[in-house]
Formats: C-alpha cells, sequence, structure tokens
C-alpha cells in the first residue's frame, strides 16, 4: 500500500486552532485576550472551528485543499500537547457539533483535515495520570508511565525526576507505550477519530516512541478504517527507517528547510543546497519523497520572514524553491500574507484580517505558485533532476519529468542578475525555440545549442515548460 492518491496533489496550510479565527465569542474562555494581543504560553485568543467554517472562501481563494490542524483536544494550554481527555473537544474550540459541522464544510469544497496525534505524552490532567497522583504505588495505572518513584510530585518547581516527562516537562508525562493497556488505549483513540472521518493524522514526536511493532500497529489501525488517511510524522533529521509500510507515507522535511534557509542566508552555497537535498532524494524512495510535507514555517520555529529579514525577492524564491520539490507543499498560516514573529509564542500571533496589513505581492506569489502546481503534473507527480550550469555560474535548476511533460525551475540565489546557459538535452526542443516563464508570463529564455539561455535578475526564478509542441 503506497502513500493516498490524494496527497500529492495537495497544498497544505497549518492552522493553530487558538490563532487563526474567532468565529464564535460564545465559547472563548473568561480570560480571553483581544484578538492580536502579543501572544504569551499562557492566555487563549479565542480561535475556534466556526472561525475555519468562516473563512473557508479565504483558503479556497488561495488554492488551499488540505489543512493540518495543531491539536484540538481538552488541554489546559494554548499549544494542547498536555491532552487531558483525547475522546473529548476542548470547548474553547466548540463542539463534537461545531467539529463535525466544519469537517464537513472542509469535505463538501475538498478540503481535507488530518489532525495532531499527541500520542508520546498526555497532561498532567490525564485520568490515568490523575489517578497515579492520588493513589501513587496502590494506583492500577502505575505502568501506564515510566515512574522512578512515589510520590511522583508533578506540581513541585523544577523538572520531572520522579518520573518521566517529555524533555523533563512535568506537565508532559511520557507514556509507557509498550504497555498493552496503553497501547490499546492510543489505537482505540486513533481509530475513533479516523472513522468520524478524519483524513489522517500528523503524529508529534514520532521518533520518541521508538518501537516499531508499536508504529506498524497503529498504521494498520489508521489504514483498515480509511485506506487513504495520511499519516505523517514529525522527524526533524533525514532518516528513512521512518517511511514505509511499517510507519509514516511521509515526515515534516523540515531538512529540506534547513537547506534553503543556508542557500538564502549565504548567498552562492548553490552546491552545498545541491547535496543537502541530493541526500534527501536519495535517502528515500520516490515513493515516499512525494509523501515528506515541504515546510517554511510552522508553530515550532520562527516565521520565515522574520528569519530572512522581510526580504520581498528571498521570500519569493524561497516558496519558488519549495513548490518545485518533490512533496507536500505546505503554508504556515499568516506566512502567506508575511505575518512575522520569533520563536514560540511570537510564531503563533493570532492571523492578522486587517487586510492593509498584507503583505499582497508574497500572498499574490503564494496564490500564483499554488495555481501553477495544480495545473501542472511534473510539479505534483514528476521525477527530480538536478541540472548543472555548463560554466561556474551560481544557478540552480530542478527539473521535473513526467513521461509526457517536462517542467524547468530555475533559481538565482544571488544577490546579481545573471545570465547562463543550463545544458539540457530532451527529445522535440528545436534550436531557436522561445520559452515564456509560466510564473510571470515576462521572462523570456531560448533553446539553442542542446541548452537554455537564459537572464534572470537577482534572487529570481522563472518556471518553463519544456514539453515538445
Amino acid at each position: 500500500m503506497g502513500i493516498p492518491t490524494w496527497v500529492r496533489d495537495a497544498v497544505f496550510y497549518q492552522i493553530f486552532p487558538d490563532r487563526f479565527a474567532n468565529g464564535n465569542p460564545e465559547n472563548d474562555p473568561p480570560n480571553v485576550q483581544p484578538w492580536g494581543t502579543v501572544p504569551d504560553r499562557v492566555h487563549f485568543q479565542g480561535g475556534d472551528f466556526e472561525g475555519i467554517v468562516q473563512n473557508i472562501d479565504y483558503l479556497i481563494d488561495l488554492g488551499i485543499n488540505a489543512i493540518y490542524l495543531n491539536p484540538i483536544f481538552l488541554s489546559p494550554s494554548t499549544h494542547r500537547y498536555n491532552t487531558v481527555d483525547y475522546y473529548r473537544i476542548d470547548p474553547k474550540l466548540g463542539s463534537i457539533t461545531d467539529f463535525q459541522r466544519c469537517l464537513d464544510r472542509l469535505h463538501h469544497h475538498h478540503i481535507r483535515l488530518i489532525l495532531d496525534g499527541v500520542f508520546n505524552h498526555c497532561g498532567r490532567g490525564f485520568f490515568a495520570f490523575n489517578d497515579l497522583m492520588e493513589n501513587g504505588a496502590e494506583s492500577p495505572y502505575r505502568d501506564w508511565f515510566h515512574v522512578k518513584k512515589f510520590p511522583v510530585r508533578a506540581y513541585t518547581p523544577g523538572k520531572a525526576r520522579n518520573y518521566l516527562g517529555w524533555w523533563g516537562y512535568k506537565s508532559l508525562p511520557k507514556f509507557n507505550t509498550g504497555h498493552p493497556a496503553v497501547r490499546q488505549y492510543i489505537m482505540d483513540v486513533a481509530k475513533n477519530w479516523t472513522e468520524v472521518g478524519i483524513d489522517g493524522w500528523r503524529l508529534d514526536v514520532a521518533n520518541e516512541i521508538d518501537d516499531d511493532s508499536f508504529w506498524a500497529e497503529f498504521r494498520s489501525i489508521v489504514k483498515t478504517a480509511n485506506p487513504e488517511a495520511y499519516l505523517l510524522g514529525e522527524i526533524w533529521d533525514i532518516n528513512p527507517r521512518w517511511v514505509g509500510e511499517n510507519h509514516f507515507d511521509g515526515l515534516m522535511n523540515y531538512p529540506f528547510r534547513s537547506a534553503i534557509l543556508n542557500l538564502l542566508n549565504a548567498p552562492g552555497s548553490v552546491l552545498d543546497f545541491i547535496t543537502a537535498i541530493k541526500a534527501i532524494v536519495e535517502a528515500y524512495p520516490a515513493e515516499n519523497l512525494a509523501g515528506m510535507y515541504l515546510l517554511l514555517g510552522s508553530h515550532d520555529t520562527e516565521r520565515i520572514k522574520t528569519l530572512l529579514n522581510g526580504d520581498q525577492l528571498k521570500l519569493q524564491l524561497a516558496y519558488s524553491l519549495l513548490f518545485a520539490f518533490p512533496g507536500v507543499a505546505a503554508i504556515y498560516y499568516g506566512d502567506e500574507i508575511g505575518m512575522e514573529g520569533g520563536r514560540d509564542p511570537q510564531c503563533r500571533r493570532a492571523f492578522a484580517w486587517d487586510e492593509e496589513t498584507w503583505d499582497l505581492e508574497l500572498r499574490n506569489h503564494i496564490k500564483n505558485l499554488v495555481a501553477v502546481r495544480k495545473t501542472c503534473s511534473p510539479l505534483r507527480q514528476g521525477n527530480i533532476v538536478l541540472i548543472h550550469p555548463d560554466h561556474p555560474i551560481p544557478v540552480l535548476a530542478i527539473l521535473r519529468t513526467t513521461p509526457e511533460e517536462q517542467m524547468l525551475c530555475t533559481f538565482n540565489p544571488t544577490g546579481q542578475a545573471l545570465t547562463t546557459h543550463l545544458p539540457i538535452n530532451l527529445p522535440g526542443l528545436d534550436d531557436g525555440r522561445i520559452f515564456l516563464d509560466i510564473l510571470t508570463q515576462k521572462l523570456n529564455a531560448r533553446y539553442q545549442d542542446g541548452g537554455l539561455h537564459l537572464a534572470l535578475p537577482e534572487w529570481g526564478t522563472a518556471y518553463f515548460n519544456l514539453s515538445p509542441g
């Protein structure tokens, strides 16, 4: 069983639920902050399911056809990675009816939805850990966690010492997923929500459940409930162990993001970039490479505009690179309108719905890339070939090919305009043929002497359809 058929055509939009849109103030907590307040790690701002429903037209206009939603289950925190009840929707987001309505509306518009599955750890309020705190060594749930000694002392200052917590956090007790009852509980949760109708799971810190049999069973449970469910693992490095029939369809491709940032923050380092992306391409089967989640930002990283110091040309080049690469193109909410922010919690600011503040040039560029990707099959389905200039000019070229079509994506990752000749030997290309840049319909290139002659402005990019005819 390969990756789901819809994944290759997906353009994802990641939503941090509390900060996308407040559609129903009636479910706001009493201490909700005004929308757009500088965020902290404690206070909510009122984002909810109704906010997503009310802004589906915005997503459709951008070209989105899939959403990755950060945790939505009952939790005392804004991030909800400390789950209290995996079967209960957090009422600050709405009811189960509101969630089902949101899911149905998204599906009506052919937009898929995957949920964040946090199964390595839970919150202190989770029923089994709560029992452990109350009953200590006599708790029937003592084997659900990794207890070193009693009492567990879950609310005293400092790191977790009497039990394992994720990265030592007392608020995130780590499950003992080797215990049969824990394993069954998680499998039942996964099956339940998959049967409700979601389209897959993004698995949080998946490598910290270092148990191949656990993930093989998880995959079997989910794929039995929905053979087209997408399983996405949060793995930050290159590691092919985690893809395939016993694990995940794809991984969050942070190494690709790092390669782009290194390229754009160190002009001229094209060879380093090529080496980095070759390592990614060669590490994974083509099937799973197509299932990798391509991102420039997430709730765990600084905003891309901040990292590139607001440079418009670099931003556009970064997204052009992302949409040219094999995998699932993804946008972190607000990045498309030029939102800025450092690390958590600044990267989790409320979406700026005042259009006067939007970076419309960036949004239009991303919207154009989405449209081009949807209409050009090689960008979704094609193999990848890296083209080297026939002289040492730092131009990067990615060729995406299917048996019927060829797309050449070219990039100038320097601060100066360049002219180059790219050696490309494809059948059916005649000398003198002129090509227009698909993105702008302005830039010309000429096929001559077994290659493409083109000029690129500083930090410029161009996509060419090299198909015969």
